[in-house]
C-alpha cells in the first residue's frame, strides 16, 4: 500500500519529468528547467506508474544488463493487488450509477429486471444499479391536453373525428377538448397496463363521445344540451379508463363548437328558423289559451252558481207553496164558508192593490162612480217632490176633480188594466 500510495501521489515532482516510477530523483529536461511539465509526458509517466503495479518498465539510466525490453516480470502479490483495485473502483462506479434525482412533481417507477417493484417520490434516490434495477421517470404533476375533431383552430377540422350520427339520424359536427393528469398511484399503471396510454384515452375520449351523442337529439345537442353532453362524456371516459386500470384522472371534457356539416348548413338554418317560428306560434297559442280558458270557466262557474240559486229558490217556493197549500186546506176542511169568502177577499185585494182604476157599482141604480185613482196617486206623488222646494205664499197645486159620474144602462165596467168588473161580483 505504501507503494501505491508512492506512485500515485500527486504531489510527486517528478510526474513528467522523466521519473517513471518515482523512485528515482527526477531529471532535470533539457532546455529550461523552471517551465511546466509537458502533457505528453504527464501521460506517459501515468501509463507508466500504472504498468509498474504489473512490472517495472525500465527507461533513460534504468535499464540494465540481461532484462529485455527493459521489462522486469511483476510480482504475484502486485499483480493482485492492481488488480483489487481496479475491481474495487469498477464496483464503486457501477453502484454510484444507481443515484439518481426525481424532479418535484414527479415520480421514477423503479423495476427490476423489467418487473415493477417500487415507486420513488420526488428527491435524491437510490436504486441497484443496471442491469439489475432500473427507473423511468413520469410526469403526475403535468395537465396532458389534446384535441379532438379539429387541431390549432376550429377551421382547422379533421372530419374523420368530428363527424357523429345523433339519435335522430342526423350528422353533427363536434368539437372538443379533453384535459387529463395522471393521479398520484398511477404511474405503474399509466406505463405497463397499455402500450399507448395517450392515444388509449384519445380513443375513449371519441368513442365516450360517440355512444353519448347517439342517444341525444340533434336539437339538444346543438343547444341546451351541451353541458349535459360534455359532462356525461367525462363520466363516461372515467368509466372506461378505470376499467382498464390506465391511472389516468380525466380533469376537463369542454366542448368548443357543435354545428351541422357545411354541406347541409343552408338547409339546416332553414329549418331552424321554421323551428322558431312554429315555437313562437305555440308561444302565441297558448298565451291566447291562458287567456280565454280562465275566462271561460269563470262565466261557466258563474252560470252554475246562477243555476243552483235558481233551483234552490224554485224549490224553496214549490215547498212552501205547498206547505202554505197543506195549512190552508187542513183550514178549509175546518170551515168551508169561512175560508172560501176569506180566500175570496185576499184575492180581490191582490188585483185591487195593482189596479189603478175602480168603478163602484151601487145595487138599484145605473149610476156608476169612476175613481181616477192613477191621477190621484201621480198628484200625491208630485205634491210630495214639490213641497220641501215650495216657497212661502206660492200658490199650490190644484187637484184635478174627478169627472161627473156617467150614467148608463151597463152593468159592467173595464178597470183600465184588463181588469172587467161585474155588477154580480160587485155585490158579492
Amino acid at each position: 500500500m505504501p507503494r501505491i500510495t508512492k506512485i500515485f501521489n500527486l504531489n510527486d515532482p517528478g510526474w513528467g519529468r522523466g521519473n517513471n516510477n518515482g523512485s528515482e530523483p527526477p531529471k532535470r529536461p533539457k532546455g529550461n528547467g523552471d517551465g511546466p511539465p509537458d502533457l505528453d509526458e504527464v501521460w506517459r509517466d501515468f501509463n507508466n506508474r500504472i504498468g509498474s503495479l504489473f512490472g517495472r518498465k525500465g527507461g533513460g539510466g534504468n535499464n540494465r544488463p540481461g532484462n529485455r525490453g527493459g521489462m522486469t516480470p511483476p510480482s504475484p502479490r502486485g499483480t493482485r493487488i492492481g488488480l483489487g483495485i481496479i475491481a474495487l473502483v469498477l464496483v464503486l462506479l457501477w453502484l454510484a450509477s444507481g443515484f439518481f434525482i426525481v424532479q418535484e412533481g414527479q415520480v421514477a417507477v423503479v423495476t427490476q429486471f423489467g418487473k415493477y417493484k417500487s415507486t420513488a417520490q420526488a428527491g435524491f434516490q437510490w436504486r441497484l444499479p443496471y442491469p439489475i434495477q432500473s427507473h423511468e421517470t413520469v410526469n403526475i404533476s403535468q395537465l396532458r391536453t389534446f384535441e379532438v375533431g379539429f387541431r390549432g383552430s376550429s377551421r382547422n377540422k379533421v372530419l374523420p373525428e368530428a363527424l357523429m350520427l345523433t339519435t335522430d339520424e342526423n350528422i353533427v359536427d363536434m368539437q372538443f377538448v379533453v384535459q387529463y393528469r395522471l393521479r398520484a398511484d398511477g404511474a405503474p399503471n399509466y406505463l405497463f397496463n397499455m402500450r399507448d396510454p395517450d392515444d388509449s384515452v384519445r380513443q375513449a375520449a371519441e368513442t365516450a363521445m360517440r355512444e353519448i351523442v347517439g342517444k341525444k337529439p340533434m336539437d339538444f345537442v346543438l343547444y341546451e344540451g351541451r353541458t349535459e353532453v360534455a359532462v356525461e362524456v367525462q363520466n363516461l371516459m372515467q368509466q372506461i379508463l378505470d376499467r382498464y386500470q390506465s391511472g389516468i384522472q380525466v380533469s376537463t371534457v369542454a366542448i368548443q363548437n357543435v354545428q351541422p356539416p357545411e354541406q347541409v348548413q343552408a338547409a339546416f338554418d332553414d329549418a331552424v328558423k321554421a323551428g322558431q317560428d312554429r315555437e313562437r306560434q305555440i308561444n302565441e297559442g297558448q298565451a291566447y289559451a291562458n287567456q280565454v280558458i280562465p275566462m271561460a270557466g269563470g262565466q261557466a262557474s258563474r252560470m252554475v252558481e246562477q243555476a243552483q240559486g235558481y233551483k234552490a229558490k224554485v224549490i224553496g217556493d214549490a215547498t212552501g207553496d205547498a206547505a202554505r197549500f197543506t195549512s190552508i186546506l187542513a183550514e178549509y176542511q175546518k170551515a168551508p164558508e169561512i175560508m172560501r169568502e176569506r180566500m175570496y177577499l185576499e184575492t180581490m185585494q191582490q188585483i185591487f192593490s195593482r189596479a189603478s182604476k175602480v168603478m163602484v157599482d151601487t145595487k138599484g141604480s145605473n149610476n156608476m162612480l169612476y175613481l181616477p185613482l192613477d191621477k190621484i196617486m201621480q198628484q200625491t206623488a208630485r205634491d210630495a217632490t214639490v213641497k220641501p222646494t215650495a216657497l212661502p205664499g206660492a200658490s199650490q197645486p190644484t187637484i184635478p176633480q174627478p169627472p161627473p159620474r156617467s150614467t148608463g144602462a151597463s152593468s159592467s165596467g173595464n178597470d183600465g188594466s184588463g181588469n172587467t168588473l161585474t155588477r154580480d161580483r160587485m155585490s158579492r
